[in-house]
């Protein structure tokens, strides 16, 4: 879960007040947070986050707001959102995209900012909420680049562009050396980093002022000059990049509320895209784009359990930042300017429990009787648990969360029922594991040290898309093992199949499998049992096991425990 640190002063001075660590452990929960350590020492303040959808929450000026909003019930009012029906004054401040964009990282939007000198404090916070939008909401910079700038330097209108990588040049921040876009790629640290995301294209994005001066190469690296700002500094300029128009202008939104709260005036950036974008062809940023949201009050009262008035309701919300109305049995609420994960009614009902508070809630005693048992499942999967320990196997256990690299790419199959993680905290988490293999091939490539023979399995569950299920998903109780030789080969793996079958006490035929590259073509097979394909196994192809870094054969399968 994102953690955030921030000075004693700077979170104190945005809450009004100070708060003991007793006091902030009891208010936390309101912000979805706790406190993780405070290190009075150096007047360091560390906060975990238990939510990653919220990433308004994910800066000190982001909790002190919802705690402030809290404490007053009255929601923060910002006036420096231009929205469809109204546009503020940008004052000649225009940012132009170019058309050649598309080619690489189609949009890019900012506003600027003045009115306060910057401090220590408040660029290491800015520092940290660049990082976390990046870092967490951003994938890493694939979705979400932001960049800071000495507004002060800049003439307008700043201008966004594709452009040709081994032409363009400019000394990046932390270096002295003019270098190419390609070059920083290759050369900056940055670059070697970040490059990746944008260096197979045809052009790369630049941002540059109306006199032609780099602001930055997006999303890799800042100028040395404009974009190294500095204690001192009382304008800015903020620019965000990427795929997703949405995504940015969250992003955009965030930033400025809480430099808002800093006390910074927010200076509204006219932006001008080559074609009509969902929100037409000009757009002032910051831009109000949420849609309204709501509930049924019958939802939220039997969700929660209380008899809610819907003026409590109301309050509730209020607490939250949230103004609401009720009518027709139905609660309509306005979206922060800074949120957009109102996705479902109980997204509602969450902030309404929040906001109405844990405590207040009675405890109930449960009313019904009744008597644990296993499940038919559960009983099946202990069994098998039993049988495959006796085959030599050792247990493990897996996440279910994984990688796109570890579960389609390094398995050389299509990435076609895969569940893919909207917004994930990192690609590390983006699917749910469809197959229990590439598990267990992980393990084998970082055991090369241990004795042979390897022999490992896994009971648990897996899932894919299924159109046809009325979820659109299914989700199945689940065998997969492996076992590793200098020697292991498609006879041993039908010889544990057949075992396992055997105490189970199920008849088994085997089929030819021809499309499955994980496998040795010729050297693996379908288990059927009743006409119907319940599993595979086989040699694993070499390829597959190259990709792992697994250098001895090895044999693997997998067993749909619901279908046997």
């Amino acid at each position: 879960m994102p953690k955030i640190e921030t000075t004693e002063k700077l979170f104190f001075d945005l809450l009004g007040r100070t708060y003991t660590d007793d006091e902030l452990e009891m208010i936390f929960p309101r912000a979805k947070a706790e406190l993780d350590s405070h290190d009075k020492e150096n007047h360091i303040i560390k906060i975990e986050l238990n939510d990653t959808n919220r990433p308004d929450l994910w800066s000190a000026a982001g909790i002190a707001r919802l705690l402030s909003t809290y404490e007053s019930e009255e929601p923060v009012m910002y006036d420096f959102f231009s929205t469809k029906e109204e546009s503020l004054d940008n004052e000649g401040r225009e940012f132009i995209i170019g058309e050649n964009a598309e080619k690489v990282r189609p949009f890019s939007i900012g506003f600027a900012a003045k009115g306060k000198k910057i401090t220590e404090e408040i660029l290491l916070a800015l520092i940290q909420s660049q990082e976390k939008i990046c870092f967490n909401f951003g994938k890493k910079r694939k979705t979400v680049a932001m960049g800071i700038y000495r507004s002060n330097l800049i003439k307008y209108p700043v201008h966004y562009d594709g452009v040709n990588p081994d032409s363009t040049k400019f000394v990046p921040l932390g270096m002295d050396e003019n270098l190419s876009l390609r070059e920083i790629c290759e050369k900056h640290p940055k670059g070697k980093e970040y490059g990746y995301i944008v260096s197979d294209k045809p052009v790369f994005p630049y941002l540059y002022d109306d006199d032609n001066n780099a602001l930055s190469f997006p999303p890799v690296i800042n100028s040395a000059r404009i974009g190294a700002v500095e204690v001192g500094d009382s304008e800015l300029f903020f620019e965000f990049s990427g795929p997703n128009l949405k995504d940015l202008l969250l992003s955009a939104a965030i930033i400025a509320c809480d430099i808002s709260d800093f006390g910074f005036e927010i200076l509204p950036v006219k932006v001008k895209f080559p074609e009509a974008t969902e929100f037409g062809k000009e757009i002032t940023v910051p831009y109000y784009f949420q849609s309204s949201a709501s509930c049924d009050l019958d939802f939220i009262r039997k969700t929660l359990g209380e008899n809610f008035t819907e003026n409590q309701i109301i309050e509730s919300l209020k607490k939250m930042g949230i103004y609401g109305i009720c009518s027709d049995n139905k609660v309509y609420i306005t979206v922060p300017e800074y949120r957009n994960d109102f996705m479902h009614g109980v997204d509602i009902v969450e902030d309404v429990m929040i906001g109405y508070g844990l405590n207040n809630f009675e405890p109930i005693m449960p009313g019904d009787f009744t008597i644990g048992r296993l499940t038919p499942a559960e009983e099946l999967a202990r069994k098998v648990k039993d049988i495959m320990v006796g085959l030599g196997f050792q247990e493990m256990i897996y996440n279910y969360l994984g990688s796109k690299k570890q579960y389609i790419e390094n398995m050389n199959i299509e990435d076609t029922k895969a569940i893919h993680i909207m917004n994930p905290m990192s690609e590390n988490y983006e699917l749910v594991r469809p197959s229990i293999i590439p598990n267990l091939l992980e393990s084998e490539s970082i055991s090369g040290h241990a004795v042979y023979p390897h022999k490992i399995f896994e009971v648990g569950k897996i899932a894919f898309l299924e159109p046809e299920d009325n979820s659109g998903t299914i989700t199945e109780n689940s065998l997969g093992f492996l076992a590793a030789n200098n020697e292991i080969g498609f006879n041993e793996a039908y010889s544990m199949v057949n075992t396992l079958l055997y105490f189970l006490k199920k008849e088994y035929k085997l089929e030819t499998l021809n499309e499955d590259n994980r496998f040795i073509k010729g050297r693996c097979a379908n288990i059927c049992i009743n006409d119907k394909v319940v599993g595979c196994f086989g040699e694993i192809n070499p390829a597959v096991l190259e990709n792992w870094g697994v250098s001895m054969p090895t044999i693997a399968g997998e067993i749909d425990l619901d279908l046997i």
